[in-house]
């Protein structure tokens, strides 16, 4: 394994490590629909669309 294998695989660490840090940061803050832009001000569940159609 080379040098440049080395910082490919510690860049994707960094970005997969700071993107469950974040999820689980929003989720401690109660946040329902994470990916939501409306996210922190709406109150329905995520899974309350499933089945309809739009």
């Amino acid at each position: 394994m080379g040098m440049v294998d080395m910082i490919v695989i510690l860049i994707l660490a960094l970005i997969i490590g700071s993107a469950m840090f974040y999820i689980v940061k929003e989720k401690k803050k109660g946040t329902k629909c994470i990916g939501c832009p409306m996210a922190g001000q709406c109150s329905r569940t995520c899974d309350s669309d499933k089945g309809k159609v739009k």
